[in-house]
C-alpha cells in the first residue's frame, strides 16, 4: 500500500506506527551498543567470571512477562468493547510495571549486599555494566508507565473503543517491546558467563 494513499487521519495514524517503530529501532541499536561493549569488555582482567544476577531480576522477569499478558488481556477486552475488563487489565498492567522497578532496585540492592557497588572501590567493569543496562532499561519502562497513564486518562475518558485505539495500540506496541528486551537482556546477562 502506498503511504500516500488514504485519508488524512489514515496517514497520520500510519506516522504514528512509523515513528513508533524508528524510536524502537533506535532503542535496540543503544542496547546493541551496550552489549558489545559489555562483550568486548570481558578481556579485561578484572572482569568478574563467576557473578550471577540478583534474584530480584529473576522475578522482574516473571512481573515483565506477566504485565504483557494483562495488557493483552485488556486490548482483547478493547476489542469486545468490554471496558470493565480493559479497566481492570490497565490498572493490572501499571501496577506490574512499578512492581517491575521496584524489584529491579531490590536487585541493585542486593548487588550492593554482594559487596559491589556502581562507582568506588567497590566498584568492578562487570556490574558497572549490569547497573548502566538495568538501568537505562528502567527508564524505558517508566516511559512505558507514563504511555499507560495517558491510556488509562484516555480510557476513563472513554476515548477507545473497538474502532479507535490507535493510542492503545502504540503504547502496547511499546510496553511488549521493552517486555521482549528484558527477557533478551535478562537472559543475555545470565547466560554470558557460561559462553565466555
Amino acid at each position: 500500500m502506498d503511504l500516500t494513499e488514504g485519508t488524512q487521519e489514515e496517514k497520520q495514524n500510519r506516522s504514528k506506527k512509523m515513528m513508533l517503530w524508528f524510536g524502537i529501532g533506535s532503542l535496540i541499536m543503544t542496547f546493541a551498543g551496550l552489549i558489545s561493549a559489555f562483550i568486548v569488555s570481558r578481556k579485561r582482567e578484572d572482569w568478574l567470571l563467576d557473578f550471577q544476577l540478583p534474584n530480584a531480576f529473576i522475578v522482574s522477569v516473571v512481573l515483565i512477562v506477566i504485565s504483557s499478558a494483562t495488557l493483552i488481556f485488556a486490548k482483547r477486552a478493547l476489542k469486545k468493547n468490554n471496558m470493565s475488563q480493559v479497566t481492570f487489565g490497565l490498572l493490572l498492567t501499571f501496577a506490574l510495571g512499578v512492581a517491575f522497578i521496584y524489584n529491579q532496585f531490590a536487585g541493585f540492592g542486593q548487588i550492593i549486599e554482594s559487596g559491589y557497588n556502581f562507582t568506588g572501590p567497590t566498584s568492578n567493569v562487570t556490574i558497572s555494566f549490569i547497573y548502566i543496562i538495568a538501568v537505562v532499561h528502567i527508564l524505558h519502562v517508566v516511559g512505558g508507565l507514563i504511555a499507560l497513564i495517558v491510556v488509562i486518562y484516555k480510557h476513563f475518558k472513554q476515548r477507545y473503543n473497538s474502532t479507535n485505539m490507535l493510542g492503545f495500540e502504540l503504547a502496547s506496541n511499546f510496553w511488549h517491546f521493552i517486555d521482549i528486551l528484558w527477557v533478551v537482556l535478562f537472559l543475555f546477562l545470565y547466560f554470558f558467563r557460561y559462553i565466555i
